[in-house]
Formats: structure tokens, C-alpha cells, sequence
């Protein structure tokens, strides 16, 4: 399931569009869709969370040498054979590590989305521990609301539409966080944007809602420069590459200088100012 968690949002996207067309149709008005849709993605987060502990430790990564010894920079070195026989990293004096410390190397799964000049990007996902914890916590929180929200919005004007955006909310948080590079992160980011604007006006009619709608759009709207400001400076920092793994990488073993890191994530602090506010 781990290799396959793009099913995950998948099945959220397909609720989206089967209650915003069929919902008015069926007896409970859509949210019986909805509901469904969010227990099998709950029960294939539980999935994948549970093959994800039972991973076997395939990567070793070598801790940083002492600047008394050598660069102080780390390695990592990935044994995929099983054989379990993968090399410490050895410092420029050339002598080794003392210790390894064996992890779960991610699961990615990745294809081109499209390619522009030199530069292809690519759509996929990228399971390690953080991406599985987010999953098991954002399906089960939403399935909980779902749930409130059958009784709460009972008999509302706009019942099924409600529970359409919820589906299309919920598809974006699993987006952002399976995510393997910033551009598809963005993607996400923003679906949570826009559906967070459909909901908080969903009463649209009275003003003060209306007024609220606008003006968490626009505060996001504002955040999201940051947020476009800081993929760019990693963008060109890092390589000309969105992918997060290598960005971190290059973040650790200091092929980006501090003073770009900082800007970098300052812009990003400021997205996620705007996102709380």
C-alpha cells in the first residue's frame, strides 16, 4: 500500500466529483458518498501506517564526523540488496565512522507531469514516516468531521455542495502531504486554499460570512507570496530541482549557504503565518 498511496487522494478527488454530479440524486443527498469515501482512505492510511512500522530498516546512514576529525558532514549510503552490508562513510582522513544508524528508507513513486526546457517535473508521491503519520491523522480527523457534519448540517440549503468541498479539502491536505516535490505541495496547498473559501462562505447569503470568505482568501492569497518566493529561491538553490529529498539533501550537506536558507525560510514562515491567520 505504501508504494500505491496515491490511491489515497485518489479516492477523496473521485468523491468530490461523484457527490458535486450524482449527490441530489441519492437519498441521503451525497454524504453517504462522502463518508465511504473518507473510511477507505482512513483504513488505507491505517494500511499503510502499519506496513510502514513493519518496514525493514534498508538504509544506513552514517552520523557526522567531529570537525576535530574531519568536515563534520554526514552520508548516507542505501543497502537495498538485504544483504545488510552497507559501507560506513569514512571522513577525509579516512577514517570511518563509529557507528551507523539504520532507518526506513522512503517509498517514492514518481512519473513526468511535464517537462519544461531542461528542466522535467515530475508527480508522485514520497512515503517516509512524516507522510504516514499525516495521512493517519488528517483521514481520521476528517472522517470525524464528516461524521459531526451529518447531524450539523442537516437540512442546509447547499447540504450536498458542503460535503463536495469537505471531499475536495480533504484531497488537498493528502496531496500537500504525500508530496515529493514543492510544485505538487503547491498544488495542494492551494485546493486547500480555494476549498477553505467555499466553505467559510458557505452561508453566503448573510454578509458577515461573505466578508469572512473574502477575507481569509485574501490573507492566504497573501501568504501564498511567500510561500511561491521561497520554492523559487530553493528551486535555483538547490539545482534547478523541486524535489524535496534532494533539496533537503543539499539543505544538510551545505551546497546551500546559510544566508539563502535563512531567506528561503523566512518566505516559507510567512506562507504558514498566512495559512494559520
Amino acid at each position: 500500500m505504501l508504494a500505491h498511496a496515491w490511491v489515497i487522494p485518489a479516492v477523496m478527488v473521485l468523491s468530490f466529483a461523484l457527490i458535486l454530479f450524482f449527490g441530489k440524486r441519492l437519498p441521503r443527498k451525497g454524504h453517504e458518498i462522502g463518508l465511504v469515501a473518507i473510511g477507505i482512505a482512513f483504513v488505507l492510511s491505517s494500511v499503510c501506517a502499519v506496513e510502514w512500522v513493519g518496514r525493514s530498516a534498508d538504509l544506513t546512514v552514517a552520523p557526522a564526523v567531529s570537525e576535530a576529525h574531519g568536515t563534520g558532514q554526514a552520508s548516507e549510503i542505501a543497502d537495498h540488496d538485504g544483504s545488510g552490508a552497507a559501507a560506513a562513510a569514512e571522513d577525509d582522513g579516512g577514517e570511518e565512522a563509529h557507528e551507523v544508524e539504520p532507518i526506513r528508507a522512503p517509498v517514492v513513486r514518481e512519473a513526468t507531469w511535464f517537462e519544461n526546457g531542461q528542466v522535467k517535473i515530475k508527480a508522485g508521491i514520497h512515503m517516509d514516516g512524516l507522510a504516514v503519520v499525516m495521512l493517519f491523522v488528517v483521514t481520521l480527523i476528517s472522517l470525524a468531521v464528516h461524521v459531526f457534519s451529518t447531524s450539523y448540517m442537516h437540512d442546509d440549503r447547499r447540504y450536498t455542495h458542503f460535503f463536495a468541498a469537505l471531499s475536495l479539502f480533504t484531497a488537498g491536505m493528502l496531496i500537500m502531504v504525500t508530496a515529493g516535490n514543492t510544485l505538487q505541495l503547491l498544488f495542494g496547498w492551494e485546493m486547500m486554499g480555494l476549498c477553505s473559501f467555499m466553505l467559510i462562505g458557505h452561508w453566503w447569503e448573510e454578509k458577515n460570512n461573505s466578508d469572512a470568505a473574502l477575507k481569509a482568501f485574501f490573507t492566504t492569497r497573501t501568504g501564498d507570496i511567500g510561500l511561491l518566493v521561497g520554492i523559487s529561491i530553493l528551486f535555483f538553490a538547490a539545482g534547478s530541482t523541486f524535489d524535496i529529498a534532494i533539496i533537503n539533501r543539499a539543505a544538510l550537506s551545505g551546497d546551500i549557504s546559510h544566508t539563502v536558507l535563512l531567506a528561503a525560510a523566512a518566505a516559507l514562515f510567512c506562507a504558514v503565518i498566512g495559512k494559520s491567520a
